[in-house]
């Protein structure tokens, strides 16, 4: 299920980052007593009265900022608002009411969104009269709060969830695949969508960013149903940004949520850059089936180590996912395309697959027999049994004598030791530890 979206906007300084960390519970965005530190939007998830949503921490709009970097950060601020259900005013007490905050108020009007006014800083009670003029910005009752005391945040997060949509989704049946296609603009995903679908249902252009919302397309290959939903680049109000390709992150973490497939389009032409990790890690840190695919192979000069050398690169950049397979083709041409849809019919078979208890002990009995724990301050870690707790994506509990004695490189070993026997490619998984005695 979607969640809704929070964005945090403000001018710069005003205690944004130190909201989000408070919020999300980790300090995530980097937090600096100095103007223009956050520099893009980070994303994290909140929870509050049991509900969930995603949270945009924004750098500060800074209005008819000549530099560069505040320029950027104004584009990100209004990005994220567009994306927002509902925002998060941040001023702060000390200053008071100044022209930005006057003029951050004007874009929040033109958004039509749900307005959360926080004035943040007031650290005292001295600083609760300060709160009053903050009223002249017309959005109701400010709430006072103090990012670096922690008071008021409940009355923030109160506001917050009293304003958030309830977000319905499509219903698709269990049988369905729903397939994600994530990357930054103009690496051929609504031309990818075309070929799989043999026809021009999505509209493609060589402008980074053609493509606004996501778009959920079914189709059937082979008796097997399908879902795509194409997440392409973004927008902003007919402009498009040389900078686009930090603005689609949010549009893939809504379709990564709903996939049980994501696709991690990769410009062959191009290569990967650092956006591509960023955007690959929501995808596994989601726990999602995952693959690579190398896209526009066609115009890559090739011989005959071209392929392997763009694998090892891959892997290489991507350590984290190992597990994840690797297609090369090209919408244009359609070399190489009749290669994808097994692939991704497998990766969801494996991120849907359920090992019986006892084969799952028999491949840990043999992982620890051939290599046994190490010891830990003359104790060993010993391993009573796993079972296997749940599916997308397949999910382990190891019970043991001492959870503090398994180190993270003997789980790897363990992983790497079911992977083997169980395949699992193209998913993540997950392994916990706990006590036996927590069993009962």
């Amino acid at each position: 299920m979607a969640k809704p979206v929070v964005a945090i906007v403000g001018r710069p300084n005003v205690g944004k980052s130190t909201i989000f960390n408070r919020v999300i519970g980790d300090r995530l965005a980097i937090v600096e007593d100095k103007p223009g530190v956050t520099r893009d939007r980070i994303y994290g998830s909140g929870e509050w009265n049991g509900k969930t949503f995603s949270i945009i921490d924004t750098g500060g709009i800074e209005i008819d900022g000549v530099d560069h970097i505040l320029r950027s950060i104004r584009v990100q601020a209004e990005l994220a608002i567009e994306e927002a259900d509902v925002i998060v005013f941040m001023c702060e007490a000390k200053s008071g009411v100044t022209q930005s905050d006057e003029e951050v108020a004007q874009i929040l009007f033109r958004s039509g969104k749900p307005v959360i006014l926080a004035v943040n800083k007031v650290d005292n009670m001295k600083r609760m009269d300060d709160i009053y003029e903050f009223y002249s910005l017309g959005f109701g009752d400010p709430v006072p709060i103090s990012g670096s005391h922690g008071t008021g945040i409940g009355d923030l997060l109160d506001e917050v969830v009293k304003n958030l949509p309830d977000l319905t989704e499509d219903e698709y049946e269990d049988d369905v695949i729903k397939v994600a296609l994530i990357g930054r603009p103009n690496v051929g995903k609504s031309s990818l969508v075309n070929a799989i679908l043999g026809e021009d249902r999505v509209i493609v252009s060589e402008v980074a960013g053609t493509t606004r919302d996501a778009i959920d397309t079914p189709f059937e290959k082979d008796g097997q149903k399908y879902v795509i939903i194409d997440t392409a680049g973004m927008r902003k109000r007919g402009k498009v940004y040389e900078t686009t390709e930090k603005y689609s992150v949010m549009r893939s973490l809504k379709a990564i949520e709903r996939a049980d497939v994501v696709l991690v389009v990769i410009n062959g032409e191009e290569g990967i850059i650092e956006q591509d990790k960023h955007i690959a890690g929501y995808a596994h840190e989601a726990g999602k089936a995952a693959l690579f695919v190398v896209n526009k192979w066609d115009a890559v000069e090739k011989d005959d180590k071209t392929m392997h050398q763009n694998e090892q690169s891959i892997r290489d950049n991507f350590l984290f996912m190992t597990y994840a397979p690797i297609v090369f083709l090209s919408a244009k041409t359609k070399q190489r395309l009749h290669k994808l849809l097994p692939v991704i019919q497998h990766v969801a078979q494996q991120h849907a697959r359920r090992i019986p208890t006892h084969l799952l002990n028999d491949v840990i009995s043999d992982a620890v027999a051939y290599n046994p724990p190490p010891t830990d301050k003359g104790r060993r870690l010993r391993i009573n049994y796993a079972t296997q707790v749940a599916v997308k994506p397949p999910t382990m509990v190891i019970f043991v004598n001492d959870p503090e004695l398994m180190h993270f490189s003997y789980e790897r070993y363990l992983e790497n030791r079911i992977r083997a026997s169980f395949d699992f490619e193209g998913t993540p998984m997950r392994l916990f530890t706990r006590r036996k005695s927590d069993e009962s």
